[in-house]
């Protein structure tokens, strides 16, 4: 893998680290200079993204959503003259709570592109909009969802 594939998917797999964790302020930041598309239009930048999440996601009384988010299948098509990629990947989000026993509660599509500035990989496009599957989100989201 090249430092760009590389710098790349540790962008996927941070961000999933820290939506687990509950750090929504470390998630968004990920997307400061970013445009996202949501199922209900578009937003760009952290603020409007930290925004939404704290409108939607479930934090438990351990402060985090009680979530795996696994990212899987990336394709990555990377243009280094151009400090451009683009990335599709999967994810499948498990859960368990309180209420809640271990299951995958969705499963979805990311399209991402990413941009090279100062010699740093970063978001700059995420497309949310490809929710496939959709199981028990009554513990992950504050208001119902459907695919």
């Amino acid at each position: 893998m090249n430092d760009a594939a590389l710098a790349i998917t540790n962008l996927l797999h941070i961000y999933a680290e820290r939506m687990d964790a509950g750090d929504l302020e470390g998630v968004a930041a990920l997307f400061e200079k970013a445009r996202i598309r949501t199922g209900d239009g578009e937003v760009e930048g952290s603020a409007p993204m930290l925004e939404l999440w704290r409108r939607f996601v479930k934090l438990h009384p351990d402060g985090t959503p009680r979530t795996k988010h696994v990212i899987t299948n990336p394709i990555l098509e990377i243009d280094e003259d151009a400090d451009r990629a683009t990335c599709r990947s999967y994810y499948t989000v498990l859960q368990a709570a309180p209420d809640l026993p271990l299951q995958v509660v969705c499963a979805g599509r990311y399209h991402d592109v990413f941009v090279r500035e100062a010699g740093a990989w970063r978001f700059a496009e995420r497309d949310y909009s490809m929710l496939d599957l959709v199981g028990d989100m009554s513990q992950h989201m504050l208001v119902p969802v459907a695919n």
